[in-house]
């Protein structure tokens, strides 16, 4: 399909992504000029190879607390107001690479279903076997095809809608599409998972410390995301929060009370914990070896989980600004 530069526009935002952010601009060359990359104080060369490769350049105001979402916001204005008519807008993260045939796949299906606002397809990790945690990456991305409630970073959105719902959530440091996805659908529109290669994701992340910190962002998340739309018919992100604080915290504190109380009892609770990963071992249908140490990793993940939500309880409480957990 032959796209037309005054039908869709690209906002991509990312900080010191370097030869990463060079392939996801050479992804898009047949998008350009109608690409506009968003940096969050960059210090190596992003800026000048965004130029290079005649994308619109935007440097984010760092003296304000960054999101991701205040990124794409400014990002999405900016494509807006140099190309009126864009009618459609790939959002990508600078660490991706788009597939050649996506964004044709994507316009294609919002023409035919105008009532289909954000579309995303399957983002695959790069290296899915450098490490573990690139793998679980890989995993994580594989949601099911059809109607969905939410997309990821990479989506092409309807403009006209984004403007609709007020775009992302300036504030939100985690989970900011999941939350504009609600306010689309509230609004009457719905969200698809196509069955189509969307994205190349380069994660880079070979160590525990990285995927604790990813973890805990999104356990900030899940309290985040239901302390602002957890109540019916949403219920956004309660389950989660909840599985967070039963397994990473309530479930513990009673191990130990116990194991000062009375230690037998204590530690024939410990044994949930491996009951719990079995569970999961078994109820995965991935090969027993990757579902044994994904399990573990999930079970492990719960502790990281309720560490974000009590960072998010804790700012709250003490009206702290939230600050963006990296993992890179």
């Amino acid at each position: 399909m032959h796209i037309s530069p005054a039908t869709v526009g690209v906002v991509i935002i990312g900080r010191n992504e370097g030869n990463r952010l060079i392939a996801c601009l050479d992804s898009l060359a047949s998008l350009i000029p109608q690409v506009v990359y968003v940096d969050s104080g960059s210090t190596d060369n992003s800026l000048i190879e965004a130029n290079n490769r005649g994308a619109h350049t935007v440097s984010l105001d760092m003296t304000q607390p960054f999101t991701a979402a205040r990124a794409r916001n400014i990002g999405f204005n900016q494509i807006i107001s140099l190309f009126p008519d864009i009618k459609f807008v790939q959002f990508v993260d600078g660490d991706c690479i788009i597939d050649a045939k996506w964004v044709g796949t994507a316009v294609d299906f919002l023409n035919i279903h105008s009532t289909v606002a954000v579309v995303c397809g399957r983002r695959r990790e790069l290296y899915p076997h450098q490490s573990i945690y690139n793998y679980f990456c890989d995993n994580e991305w594989n949601t099911p095809v059809g109607e969905a409630k939410a997309c990821g970073g990479d989506a092409l959105m309807r403009a006209d809608v984004i403007k609709l719902v007020g775009g992302y959530r300036n504030t939100l440091i985690a989970g900011e599409e999941p939350e504009l996805c609600i306010r689309v659908r509230q609004a009457g529109y719905s969200v698809w998972r196509l069955d189509a290669e969307m994205t190349l994701h380069d994660a880079a992340m070979t160590k525990f410390s990285q995927w604790w910190k990813r973890t805990m962002r999104a356990g900030y998340a899940f309290a985040e995301g239901a302390y602002l739309h957890g109540s019916a018919p949403e219920y956004h992100w309660v389950a989660e929060s909840k599985r967070a604080w039963v397994w990473g915290f309530v479930i513990p504190f009673l191990i130990l009370l116990m194991l000062i109380i009375h230690p037998l009892t204590g530690c024939i609770l410990l044994l949930i914990y491996p009951s719990q990963i079995l569970r999961l071992t078994l109820k995965s249908k991935q090969k027993i070896k990757d579902a044994f140490l994904q399990s573990i990793f999930m079970t492990i993940g719960k502790f990281a989980e309720a560490t974000g939500q009590i960072k998010f309880w804790c700012n709250l409480y003490f009206k702290q600004k939230s600050e963006i957990i990296e993992y890179k």
